[in-house]
């Protein structure tokens, strides 16, 4: 069994990243799930949030996801996003300008689906807010 993880990032238009890691940090839908080489066997959702990649035990690359699937098995973890961004890539300003105008249109909306549509829209906004503002832990 390697010592290393085999990590792969896709999203709808193509590869994001193909590395190995020490571990990777998923924001899976129910808390996040650290992954190390001889991970059991899991597939679970991932809700939007920050992706950690660790080498050593510092973080080597922080990548944002809006959501997504990821499949882990003892030697990979392969996650498939609905979209991704290297989280230094955010602009925070364009970012927040996104949120205010998000929030009116949950309040404009004209049906319940455009306003579930909106409020989507508006929480993966915020979560990428949150994400390029907050600090690299460890």
């Amino acid at each position: 069994m390697a010592d290393r993880v085999s990590f792969e990032l896709v999203s709808p238009e193509r590869l994001l990243v193909s590395e190995d890691a020490d571990m990777v940090v998923l924001p899976a839908e129910d808390g996040d799930l650290g992954v190390l080489a001889g991970h059991s066997p899991v597939i679970t959702t991932i809700r939007p949030g920050t992706i950690c990649m660790f080498e050593g035990d510092k973080i080597a690359k922080r990548l944002f996801v809006a959501g997504g699937f990821a499949e882990v098995t003892d030697e990979r973890c392969t996650v498939l996003a609905d979209d991704a961004v290297d989280i230094a890539d955010i602009d925070k300003e364009l970012v927040r300008n996104s949120i205010r105008d998000l929030g009116e249109d949950v309040s404009h909306a004209k049906d319940d689906a455009a306003k579930s549509a909106a409020e989507m829209a508006l929480k993966v906004a915020e979560a990428k807010l949150h994400a390029a503002e907050s600090p690299a832990y460890a």
